[in-house]
């Protein structure tokens, strides 16, 4: 199971730092994903780590932006989001991928578990 957790009301501007939780199984060995959707609007993805290496790989809207981390001394992913903008307003899911490899999907159906999602919301 999977808890993301950390979503809030902030500024134009501001961070926030989302968690992916995992209980029952160690993340270590998972490729993390953080997706985001907006009602009426398709999931995207917004990051990923792999499970080999721990490379982390960043869409283009959120790059120098978010950081993706693993702290495994908890068992949890992160997610640093600095600069945030209305546009990054959204509920934000993590999910793992038990694939081995050096390079996470950016595909969601790769995705075995799935969070339940924490809302972020950019507003002034």
């Amino acid at each position: 199971q999977l808890q993301a957790s950390g979503g809030g009301l902030v500024q134009p501007g501001g961070s926030l730092r989302l968690s992916c939780a995992a209980s029952g199984f160690n993340l270590e060995y998972y490729a993390i994903g953080w997706f985001r959707q907006v009602p009426g609007m398709e999931r995207e993805v917004v990051s990923c780590i792999s499970s080999s290496m721990n490379i982390a790989r960043y869409v283009d809207a959120v790059k120098g932006r978010f950081t993706i981390s693993r702290g495994n001394a908890e068992n949890t992913v992160f997610l640093q989001m600095n600069n945030l903008s209305p546009e990054d307003t959204a509920v934000y899911y993590c999910a793992a991928d038990a694939t081995r490899d050096i390079r996470c999907s950016y595909r969601g159906h790769e995705y075995d578990v799935w969070g339940q999602g924490t809302q972020v919301t950019v507003s002034s």
